[in-house]
């Protein structure tokens, strides 16, 4: 069975929240998880991202993958970091994973020059 780490649905229309769950990769996007490890709303300024780190080292020590998204979030959160240290020996108690995440700035299109 192969495990996927990934982002579950939630909420009502225009307001979503995002569960970060451990699922089968053969399981369809709603379907039953076998654990859930944190939480991810992008509705709030600024983003907040909750997670059970304990939980995610555990299934990423028995071979889960992380989607695109949730290995994203987990980089700018600083969890990817903690982890490699983790797995490299180093002492990983002083190391503070944030709970929120700065939003992207947005592309503008670029306006003509009015001179012309």
């Amino acid at each position: 069975m192969s495990t996927k780490i990934r982002l579950k649905r939630m909420g009502s229309k225009r307001r979503p929240y995002y569960r970060i769950v451990a699922i089968d990769s053969h399981r369809s996007v709603g379907g039953r998880t076998l654990e859930t490890l944190g939480n991810y709303s992008p509705i709030e300024v600024p983003a907040s991202v909750t997670v059970h780190e304990a939980n995610i080292f555990k299934w990423l020590d028995t071979g889960a993958i992380c989607s695109d998204t949730v290995a994203s979030l987990f980089t700018q959160i600083g969890l990817t970091e903690k982890y490699l240290a983790q797995k490299a020996g180093k002492d990983v108690a002083e190391m503070v994973v944030k709970t929120t995440i700065s939003e992207r700035t947005k592309k503008r299109k670029s306006k003509k020059s009015e001179t012309e």
